[in-house]
């Protein structure tokens, strides 16, 4: 499996009970799901039914909805309504209004289609259930569109991020190479200071065995390294994971981060110092990777 990116697009479309649904789906980064949606006024009652659905497939990432109805002629057609008896009623009373004012009697098709609630379009919007027959349709096609360009883009993530994460590793073990060599090179500096200053520095001085034990104490960095190798081993579980890894993903980032700032402060070695600018800037290259990632 592999990491699925928040970016993507998808379209689908279905024609059903003389009614057809376009929708398009649009994604980009964003730290928790949030759903725009641009639907007819009319079907406003269906955002939760959306939100749902899309709900199953996808849990970061800012989704944009664009929902199109259209309808058939034979759709509209059907949805003309007479009322005969209201227009019955209407005849008989203008008729004997009419015959009592003296009154030509003109009635006409023209003169029933003026009259109030005679004849009225049905909006073909009002039969919600049939519109979600149909767009929960075209919306799944919308929705696999997406999801295939995402995991796509995923793949290039998970590419991109364990090639970094192997670097990473390889600083480490830079590093840890380095470390023995740390206290030798404190020792040479100790003692060319001393000298410099005119102080006659012999190993056998206690003070000076002291100064040394201290710094190695000081400058141990023993438990950062085990801590390191165990987050980096985390994060290249998680971009092999099958699940939504992106806010755990960016965390352990913020944690792996913390220690080799840590190790950079208490090795106080230019060696060690050099692999830690090298590592801080390839997981910051992770970092920006990580923000699209679901």
């Amino acid at each position: 499996m592999s990491l699925k990116s928040m970016t993507g697009y998808g379209h689908g479309s279905a024609t059903r009970h003389g009614i057809t649904v376009d929708v398009e789906l649009t994604s980009v980064n964003r730290k928790q799901l949030d759903l725009q949606m641009n639907l007819p006024r009319s079907l406003v009652s269906l955002e939760p039914r959306i939100l749902e659905k899309i709900h199953k497939f996808i849990t970061r990432g800012r989704i944009t909805v664009d929902i199109s109805v259209r309808w058939t002629g034979a759709k509209r057609r059907h949805a003309i309504r007479v009322d005969y008896t209201l227009a019955e009623e209407y005849v008989k009373s203008l008729r004997k209004v009419a015959k009592k004012l003296g009154l030509e009697d003109t009635m006409g098709v023209d003169t029933l289609l003026s009259l109030p609630e005679v004849v009225r379009c049905a909006r073909p919007d009002e039969d919600i259930e049939a519109i979600w027959d149909t767009a929960g349709i075209a919306l799944s096609k919308a929705l696999k569109g997406m999801m295939r360009m995402r995991s796509r883009e995923g793949l290039e993530l998970q590419k991109d991020i364990e090639h970094r994460l192997d670097l990473l590793g390889r600083h480490v073990s830079q590093i840890r190479k380095e470390t023995p060599r740390v206290i030798k090179r404190y020792r040479a500096a100790l003692q060319k200071r001393l000298s410099m200053a005119g102080v006659d520095a012999d190993n056998n001085d206690d003070r000076f065995h002291r100064e040394i034990v201290y710094f190695a104490d000081r400058s141990d960095i023993t438990e950062e390294l085990v801590r390191l190798d165990s987050h980096l081993k985390q994060a290249g579980k998680m971009a092999r994971s099958k699940d939504a890894t992106g806010r755990s993903m960016d965390f352990l980032a913020q944690e792996i981060f913390r220690e080799i700032n840590t190790i950079g402060s208490k090795a106080n070695d230019s060696e060690i110092l050099k692999t830690v600018i090298v590592f801080k800037a390839e997981l910051e290259r992770i970092r920006e990777q990580i923000q699209n990632v679901e």
